[in-house]
């Protein structure tokens, strides 16, 4: 089974998705599971996780409810305020609904770079580990030094790296990116998605081949076992179609083994996100 680990659905309104500036215009628009439907179809994706875009409770509620009505969706990754004292309870909550998987806080956008290490912030990511939940890490290159610290506070959580981290694609720089990022994978609790590398470099003017050293880094560094297909649909559309990018991540992992390219084609995200 082939599994799109990362996309999301949104109803656009300027003040709810402010970070869509003018170079984002093309999706500025609303996005459903219709229209995910006909693009994993025409690209022989069989299901997808589903990634918050907003960060209240209430969509928690809207993408349980489109995962619920439609069996290709099979998971959900959403919000919860994990520094409230109060988080427990709404994990408790949420913890209830099967196709709740993982969690995600958007910490690329906090103005302070070490918001990951707040005691607050890690009192609510110790809570995750009981409940079966994974966390998916949203951070820029540049916060790879706080992620070891934190991830290495939480030695039996899963966590899932989203965009491989965010290197700087359009500067064309590989280190320190490169060392760090081999430095987490080390630790053998941490997941990778190979994911949100097209938006990372020159919309109109990148190619497969100035992204593919970066993939290559994640493969030696994680291996096939800890590596995940993701499309982030529809970000992604701002500088490649879903079917154009499906058919790249196939053309690089083609050299691999049958075994290896099924797992970061699928495998690894139903471990990850335990899929059924």
């Amino acid at each position: 089974m082939h599994i799109d680990s990362h996309h999301h659905f949104w109803k656009y309104s300027p003040a709810e998705y402010g970070w869509m500036t003018d170079a984002l215009a093309v999706i500025r628009r609303d996005f459903g599971p219709a229209d995910l439907e006909r693009e994993i179809a025409a690209a022989g994706i069989d299901g997808v996780v589903s990634v918050q875009a907003r960060q209240t409770l209430e969509e928690n509620d809207a993408l349980l409810a489109h995962a619920e009505s439609h069996d290709f969706i099979q998971g959900v990754v959403g919000w919860v305020p994990l520094i409230d004292p109060g988080v427990g309870d709404d994990l408790e909550k949420l913890a209830q609904r099967p196709k709740l998987k993982g969690v995600r806080h958007v910490l690329h956008d906090e103005a302070d770079d070490d918001y990951m290490l707040r005691p607050d912030f890690n009192r609510g990511i110790g809570m995750l580990q009981d409940l079966g939940l994974v966390y998916d890490i949203l951070i820029f290159e540049k916060h790879l030094p706080q992620t070891l610290e934190f991830v290495d506070r939480h030695p039996g959580q899963a966590f899932v790296v989203d965009h491989v981290a965010k290197p700087k694609i359009r500067a064309g720089e590989m280190s320190p990116w490169r060392e760090r990022i081999a430095e987490l994978a080390k630790r053998p609790n941490v997941y990778c998605k190979v994911s949100g590398m097209a938006t990372e470099a020159d919309f109109q003017a990148w190619t497969p081949e100035q992204l593919k050293p970066y993939f290559e880094t994640v493969l030696s560094c994680f291996g096939p076992e800890r590596l995940m297909f993701g499309s982030d649909w529809p970000v992604c559309k701002v500088a490649v179609e879903y079917g154009r990018w499906a058919q790249i991540v196939r053309d690089w992992v083609s050299a691999l083994s049958e075994d290896e390219q099924e797992r970061i084609l699928g495998g690894t995200a139903v471990e990850a996100y335990k899929l059924s």
